[in-house]
């Protein structure tokens, strides 16, 4: 479970103490919830509390232990955690609060835009650090690799100018090999050659055009 999407301490708090105010009665506080896609299964035994006693919880306490209810199933109530937010963050007719709440409801949703602001700014900084890292990553791999390729030619053209010692007898043998050795030593860093070393047809070892 990636806590990561969970609402933090401080947005939930706010939403403990905003929610509640955004709505008049208690029922309305379940249906706030309730249209925000919350499951009836998650609010059942809140709603036979309040047909039992009314006067048994407030509203404070029923949107404490529905959001307490929403985080604790994680990603698999993600997109209702989000939709809460997203009926808080744009609620605008306050007209519905109770007259004295309308000024601390206005100020709690204002918070709470805030807070969400920044957090959103965190997570896009957070994501361009990661993004950095791994684009360092990437590089310091594709050096290791190039690294490793350029040892291997290294070595390939080590062993082909060795080998032009036991050709001693055969020039054209030798001189194919010696064109191989340099090119191998050219390509291990990156240097281009567009013609071949050896001249063609010549029969010797020599090295008759080079062109880089």
């Amino acid at each position: 479970m990636d806590k990561s999407y969970h609402y933090p301490p401080e947005l939930t708090q706010l939403l403990i103490d905003t929610i509640p105010l955004l709505c008049r009665s208690k029922n309305d506080v379940l249906l706030f919830f309730r249209g925000a896609g919350t499951a009836e299964a998650l609010m059942a035994d809140l709603q036979s509390k309040l047909a039992r006693d009314r006067s048994s919880v407030n509203k404070y306490e029923l949107a404490r232990t529905i959001i307490e209810r929403l985080n604790a199933k994680g990603d698999s109530c993600l997109r209702q955690r989000r939709e809460l937010l997203k009926r808080v963050v744009e609620f605008e007719d306050f007209s519905t609060c109770w007259p004295n709440d309308q000024l601390k409801a206005k100020g709690l949703v204002g918070e709470v835009r805030r807070v969400i602001n920044v957090k959103d700014s965190f997570t896009r900084i957070n994501k361009e650090r990661e993004a950095e890292r791994e684009q360092r990553l990437r590089e310091a791999a594709e050096q290791r690799q190039l690294k490793a390729r350029r040892h291997a030619q290294l070595e390939e053209a080590k062993a082909d100018l060795y080998a032009l010692f036991a050709l001693e007898d055969k020039p054209q043998e030798r001189g194919i090999l010696l064109e191989k050795a340099i090119n191998g030593l050219f390509s291990a860093f990156g240097i281009l050659v567009k013609e071949n070393l050896c001249g063609q047809g010549s029969g010797s070892d020599q090295i008759n055009s080079l062109k880089l």
